[in-house]
């Protein structure tokens, strides 16, 4: 996959978590990471503070499901 793939899937969806992406482009959240920070670098894509992540303090999720991305317009 390259940046461009990214940035499309971004736009299309506005508002996705790293889980979702890496699911749909079947790659490993890290490496995601290492090409979202190329466009948060450019001011073109936020990662949102999901503060108490998904509402509960156990800390059993997932942290990919809740570390959430934003296409900046």
């Amino acid at each position: 996959m390259i940046l461009s793939e990214l940035r499309d899937y971004l736009k299309q969806q506005h508002r996705v978590s790293l889980a979702e992406m890496a699911n749909h482009f079947d790659m490993e959240a890290d490496a995601l990471r290492g090409m979202l920070s190329k466009w948060i670098a450019k001011g073109k894509v936020k990662k949102l503070d999901m503060g108490g992540a998904c509402g509960t303090t156990c800390s059993k999720c997932d942290p990919a499901l809740t570390e959430i991305y934003e296409w900046l317009k």
